[in-house]
C-alpha cells in the first residue's frame, strides 16, 4: 500500500529516529534522515546502516542520510522529530527558518523540559509556531519494530485529520497506529512512565521480586494518571497504549534504557556514573526533577516519583526509599 506521505523528513539519527526513517521508507516515502554531525551522517551514507543505534538493519534505497538542514527540510509532507526532549529547543531553534510554513511535525520524544516544564509538542509550538503538531507514543522498542515484530502505538493531535494522516502514512502489517485527540494525556504518560521505569529497575537491582514490582507498576500508573488528569488529560488515556501499554514494556523489557539504568542504581552505582557510561540519553533522570516540579504546580502527590528523586539526587539509599514508601499512612485504594 502506497503511503499518503510522498516526502518525510526525520530529525534525529538515534535509534527512534532511524527506526521512523526506515518505517516511512518502507511505506514508499522518500525519506531524509537529518543529524547534526556532518561526520556521522556521511558515515551513515557510506555504510547504509546505523550500527551505533540500530545495528543489523540496512537502509532502504529511498532513505537518504543528510546534514544540510535546508535540503533536509525542502518541502516535506511530514517532519518527524526524534530529538531527546532536553535538546529539542536548541535543535528546533536552529532549524526554524528552514522549516516551511504549514508543514506538520510529529514528535516521538518522551520527556519534560527541565527549565520550562514544557512537553515536546509545547516546545515545538514555541520554536516553530504556526505548524501543526502531534505526538506518537506507546510501547515501541526500536529493535523489535525493526525486526518487524507486531507493535501498536498511538498518535495524538488536536486536529483529527492530522492524526489520521499520520496513521495512514506510517501503519503497516506489523506497525499499527491508533489515533487520539488527548495530546496532554499521551505526552504526560510518555514522560512520567520513564520515572516509574527507573523505580522498576531499582526493584530489579535490589532483587525485590514480582510482588513488589507489580505493586510499583500499578501504583506508578496511579501517579501518572493523577498528574495527567490534573493537567487536563482524560483518565481513559492512561488505560491505553500510551499509559499502561508503554508502562508494561518500559518496566519489564531488559533493553529499556530507563529500567536498565535503574537496575544499575539499585545495585549500587551512582546516577552520575550510569549516565556517563550510557551512550543513549536516559530521559527518566532529568524528567524526574521536571515531574516533581509539575506535581508541585498542580498540587498532586507523587510518592514513587518523590522516592526516585530522593535516590537520584539526595543520597537516599534505595532500601531507605522503599521503606519510606511502604510505611506511609495507610489509605483506601483509588485509581487516582
Amino acid at each position: 500500500m502506497e503511503s499518503v506521505l510522498s516526502r518525510v523528513t526525520v530529525i534525529g539519527d538515534g535509534a527512534m529516529g532511524t527506526l521512523c526513517a526506515i518505517l516511512a521508507a518502507g511505506r514508499g516515502s522518500a525519506v531524509r534522515l537529518w543529524g547534526r554531525s556532518r561526520e556521522r551522517m556521511e558515515a551513515l551514507r557510506r555504510r547504509r546502516e546505523n550500527a551505533r543505534y540500530l545495528s543489523g538493519h540496512p537502509f532502504p534505497d529511498n532513505l537518504e542520510p543528510v546534514h544540510d538542514e535546508r535540503y533536509a527540510l525542502d518541502r516535506p509532507d511530514l517532519v518527524i522529530s526524534a530529538v531527546p526532549c532536553q535538546y529539542m529547543r536548541s535543535i528546533w531553534n536552529r532549524l526554524r527558518d528552514a522549516l516551511p510554513d504549514g508543514v506538520p511535525v510529529v514528535s516521538v520524544s518522551k520527556g519534560i523540559e527541565i527549565d520550562t516544564l514544557a512537553t515536546p509538542t509545547q516546545i515545538l509550538r514555541q520554536c516553530v509556531p504556526g505548524r501543526p503538531v502531534a505526538c506518537l507514543s506507546g510501547p515501541c522498542i526500536a529493535p523489535e519494530v525493526a525486526r518487524r515484530l507486531p507493535t501498536s502505538v498511538v498518535v495524538a493531535a488536536d486536529a483529527d485529520d492530522l492524526a489520521r494522516r499520520i496513521q495512514d502514512g506510517l501503519s503497516t502489517e506489523f506497525f499499527r497506529v491508533y489515533t487520539s485527540d488527548d495530546l496532554v494525556g499521551v505526552e504526560t504518560a510518555g514522560a512520567v512512565k520513564n520515572v516509574i521505569a527507573l523505580a522498576a529497575g531499582i526493584c530489579d537491582g535490589i532483587g525485590l521480586g514480582a510482588n513488589a514490582k507489580a505493586s510499583l507498576v500499578t501504583r506508578g500508573l496511579v501517579e501518572i494518571t493523577r498528574l495527567g488528569v490534573a493537567m487536563g488529560a482524560r483518565p481513559d488515556t492512561f488505560a491505553g497504549l500510551a499509559g499502561v501499554g508503554d508502562l508494561i514494556t518500559t518496566c519489564h523489557a531488559k533493553v529499556g534504557r530507563n529500567r536498565s539504568a535503574g537496575e544499575r542504581i539499585g545495585r549500587g552505582e551512582s546516577a552520575e556514573d550510569v549516565v556517563a557510561s550510557t551512550p543513549s540519553v536516559i530521559e527518566g533522570i532529568p524528567t524526574t526533577r521536571a515531574v516533581l516540579a509539575l506535581a508541585q504546580r498542580y498540587g498532586v502527590e507523587l510518592p514513587i516519583v518523590s522516592g526516585v528523586a530522593s535516590v537520584l539526587f539526595d543520597g537516599v539509599s534505595p532500601s531507605e526509599a522503599i521503606r519510606a514508601l511502604m510505611t506511609r499512612p495507610l489509605r483506601r485504594e483509588g485509581v487516582w
